[in-house]
C-alpha cells in the first residue's frame, strides 16, 4: 500500500486529491487546520484493512505544530504541499504592513518547506514530493497582495529541493483557474471576474478540483520521475497566451476523466509505444495522437516537423482530441540552429491557442537522446490522456535519471 501526506486536505483541490488517491487504495494522512472539516472528509473516504487514515489538525504556520508531522505519521511513498491562501482585500501592497504580507508569505511559503522538514526522514529513495503553486507565480497578478510573489517563490524554492535531493522526485504543480470554494469566494467578493477569466483562457473554461486532483496523482506516480525538477502548468493555456483577443466560453463539456485512451502512433516505429493505450476499439473513447517525427528532423527543421505534424493532426481530428509530439534534447552545434528549437517550441503553444476552442490540446516532451519508451508510458498516458484535458500548449523536458 502506496500512503500520501497532503496538506490543505479539508476544502478544494486537496479534498478532491484526498478522495482519489483514497479510492485509488493509497493510506492517506491529511492535514489541514479545520478539525472539523477534516474529520467529516476522513469519515467519507473508503478505507482498506491494512491501514486507516490519519488525521491530523495543524495549523501550518504555526512552526511547533508543523514539527509534530513527523511523529506518528507511516513512511511516505509522496508529499503533497497543496494548503494556500490568497488576499482578498484589494489593498495596493504599498499600503501594506509587514504583518499583512508575512501572514500569507507563512502558509505559501515557509509553510511548504517546514513540512518537507518535518518529513524527510519519513520519505525514502524514490519519494515524490509535490508543492502546488499557481499560474499566478508565472504572471503577475495585482491587488492580490503577496499571492504572486509567494507562489513565484515557492516555484523557485521546489525547484531547488529538486537540485539537493536527486533522489526524490520533485515538481511543482502550477493550477490555472480552477473553481474551487477560494476562487468562488475571490468570484463572490467581485475581486474574479469569471467572464473575464475565461476570456484569457484558449481552452475557454475553468478547471474543475477533479481535474487538479489527477494531476496530483500522476505527480504522486512513479511515472512522474521523468519531471522531476519541473513545472507542471495545468491552466488551460494560460500562462502560454500573450494576445489581445478574448476568447470565448468554451462549447464543450470535457470527456469524462475514465474515458479510454485510444493512442495513434506516427513518423515513427510504433512498437515500442504500444503499452501506453491498449485500445478501445468499438468504444467511445479520447483520441490521442503521438507523432514522433520530430525527432528525426535536421538541423534547423524542427519547426517544420512540428508545423507538418499539427496539420496532420487538424486534418483528422475536428475536436477533443490531443497531439503529443516527442522532441529532440537541444544539441545545436551551430549557434545559427539555436532558434529553430525556441521557434518550435513557441509553435506548440501558437497553435494550443487557435485550437482551444474545439478543445483540441497540444503538448511536447523533449525526451534525451537514450530515450527509454517504457519510461514515458505513464507520463505519456497522462498528457495524452482524458485526464489532462486541461493540461495544452506545453513543452516538458524529459531528464534521464
Amino acid at each position: 500500500m502506496q500512503t500520501v501526506l497532503i496538506t490543505g486536505a479539508a476544502s478544494g483541490i486537496g479534498r478532491e486529491a484526498a478522495r482519489l488517491f483514497a479510492g485509488a487504495g493509497w493510506q492517506c494522512v491529511l492535514v489541514d487546520r479545520n478539525e472539523e472539516a477534516l474529520a467529516a472528509l476522513g469519515r467519507s473516504l473508503p478505507c482498506t484493512a491494512a491501514a486507516a487514515h490519519v488525521l491530523r489538525a495543524v495549523d501550518l504556520t504555526d512552526a511547533r505544530q508543523v514539527a509534530t508531522l513527523g511523529q506518528g505519521t507511516p513512511t511516505l511513498d509522496a508529499l503533497v504541499n497543496n494548503a494556500g491562501m490568497s488576499d482578498p482585500s484589494g489593498t495596493p501592497l504599498a499600503e501594506q504592513d509587514a504583518v499583512q504580507l508575512d501572514r500569507l508569505l507563512a502558509l505559501n511559503l515557509a509553510a511548504p518547506a517546514a513540512v518537507i522538514d518535518a518529513c524527510a526522514p519519513l520519505l525514502e529513495p524514490g519519494a515524490r514530493v509535490v508543492n502546488v503553486a499557481s499560474g499566478a507565480g508565472l504572471h503577475a497578478i495585482p491587488w492580490r497582495g503577496a499571492y504572486s510573489p509567494s507562489k513565484a517563490g515557492l516555484i523557485a524554492q521546489t525547484l531547488a529541493l529538486a537540485q539537493a535531493r536527486p533522489d526524490w522526485c520533485v515538481t511543482v504543480l502550477a493550477p490555472g483557474f480552477v473553481r474551487t470554494e477560494l476562487v468562488d469566494g475571490l468570484i463572490q467578493a467581485g475581486r474574479i471576474d469569471p467572464a473575464r477569466a475565461v476570456n484569457k483562457i484558449p481552452l475557454g473554461r475553468m478547471a474543475s478540483p477533479a481535474e487538479m486532483a489527477q494531476a496530483l496523482q500522476f505527480l504522486c506516480s512513479p511515472g512522474a520521475l521523468p519531471l522531476s525538477g519541473q513545472v507542471l502548468a495545468v491552466n488551460g493555456g494560460s500562462s502560454i497566451y500573450g494576445g489581445s483577443q478574448g476568447f470565448a466560453p468554451a462549447t464543450l463539456a470535457p470527456l469524462p476523466q475514465d474515458t479510454p485512451l485510444q493512442l495513434e502512433v506516427c513518423g515513427g516505429d510504433a512498437a515500442p509505444w504500444r503499452a501506453v493505450a491498449p485500445g478501445s476499439a468499438g468504444q467511445p473513447h479520447y483520441a490521442a495522437c503521438l507523432d514522433l517525427s520530430p525527432l528525426h528532423a535536421g538541423a534547423g527543421k524542427l519547426l517544420h516537423a512540428v508545423h507538418a505534424a499539427a496539420a496532420r493532426f487538424a486534418a483528422r481530428h475536428a475536436q477533443q482530441a490531443s497531439l503529443t509530439l516527442l522532441l529532440p534534447a537541444a544539441a545545436e552545434s551551430r549557434w545559427q540552429d539555436a532558434g529553430d528549437g525556441a521557434a518550435a517550441r513557441m509553435l506548440v503553444s501558437t497553435l494550443a491557442c487557435e485550437w482551444g476552442s474545439r478543445a483540441l490540446r497540444i503538448n511536447a516532451l523533449q525526451v534525451p537522446a537514450d530515450l527509454d519508451p517504457p519510461a514515458l508510458h505513464a507520463l505519456l498516458r497522462y498528457v495524452a490522456g482524458p485526464a489532462a484535458q486541461y493540461l495544452t500548449g506545453q513543452t516538458l523536458v524529459c531528464a534521464s535519471r
